[in-house]
């Protein structure tokens, strides 16, 4: 009977794991591995621990990851998180959790400055990436609706990707929600903390009924900085990828921006932004997720904002009601009073 050679974990077997010399087994074995794949290596020993928490093997995760890390002033900051890499892809990785928030805005102070990081990918190949820079502490972003635009609406971004439509635009149009992804991380680099705000997967995929353009929507619902019952209870933080070009050609990616919405569809401005994301950030509720978790959250938020559209609009039409009713009455006895004096 052939005998075989075991490597356990820890030491009283035959050959323990210290016998491996480090460099071999992490270039061999744990360089291969994905970053939740590697966290959960991590928690078997502390000798593993210690070994898959190196922070080149997290470099390498996130910057094959999230491409638009690479950027030089990303890098610096990223080094200053707690455990460099490792902090950054625990951050970034899973979803936000749908909690309430429970925000202390006198607690802390609202970023001066955000990072976002967006990579959108095409069948998990990146096509675009883009870091921008944001300023947030002018008087003039904390009172206007927030919005982040990463192209000039006169500049477009090719892509590999090949541009169908007419007979197939239905099909085309399935495909794209099932093929494009995207991540959009907010950085804040004074706390040193980010978070993932995209659903990665679309939401909903259509044409714009004026130009024609494909508008691929990716949106992440989360709790937001008011009771229940109010308009800012659910906040959507949407992302919109607008793709164009002409049939049989290059797709083009003309626009990418995000917004945030309340309940009634109405946007939110920057200091209500700011609180709404800090608010996530800080929470720490993070869980894993990916499929269709997204879309789901997506479209219940829709069906909430279409019952509470359909509420306003019965109590504006008992107002109305009730107003015309008063009219009528005062009408009446004004002329009662008259005729009848």
């Amino acid at each position: 009977m052939n005998s075989t050679t075991s490597l356990p974990l820890h030491q009283g077997g035959n050959t323990p794991i210290s016998a491996l010399h480090p460099d071999i087994f992490q270039s061999h074995i744990l360089a291969l591995l994905d970053g939740p794949s590697l966290a959960s290596l991590a928690c078997v020993s502390s000798q593993l621990h210690a070994l898959s928490t190196d922070d080149v093997l997290w470099f390498n995760i996130c910057s094959s990851t999230w491409p638009s890390l690479n950027h030089p002033r990303l890098q610096q900051i990223i080094s200053t998180f707690p455990s460099g890499h490792r902090s950054f892809f625990s951050d970034s990785f899973p979803f936000p959790d749908l909690q309430p928030l429970k925000l202390d805005v006198n607690s802390w102070t609202l970023p001066t400055e955000l990072i976002f990081a967006v990579d959108v990918y095409y069948q998990n190949q990146i096509i675009y990436s883009k870091v921008e820079e944001m300023d947030t502490s002018s008087s003039w972003f904390l009172c206007s609706p927030f919005r982040v635009d990463l192209l000039d609406p006169k500049d477009s971004a090719s892509t590999p990707v090949k541009y169908l439509g007419g007979s197939q635009d239905e099909a085309w149009l399935k495909h794209l929600e099932e093929n494009l992804s995207l991540s959009w991380i907010v950085i804040n680099p004074t706390r040193k903390k980010a978070v993932n705000v995209s659903s990665r997967r679309a939401v909903s995929v259509q044409r714009h009924w004026l130009t024609g353009d494909v508008q691929v929507r990716f949106g992440t619902v989360t709790a937001g900085d008011e009771g229940r019952g109010s308009s800012r209870e659910l906040v959507e933080c949407g992302v919109v990828v607008t793709c164009c070009g002409k049939e049989g050609g290059e797709m083009h990616v003309r626009e990418v921006c995000m917004v945030m919405e309340d309940m009634e569809g109405k946007g939110l401005n920057g200091k209500e932004s700011l609180v709404i994301l800090e608010g996530v950030i800080e929470q720490g509720r993070r869980k894993g997720g990916e499929g269709n978790e997204g879309k789901v959250k997506y479209e219940e938020f829709q069906e909430r904002k279409r019952e509470r559209k359909e509420e306003n609009q019965r109590k504006e039409r008992v107002l109305d009601l009730v107003c015309i009713s008063v009219g009528v009455v005062g009408f009446v006895s004004f002329w009662s009073a008259i005729l009848f004096k």
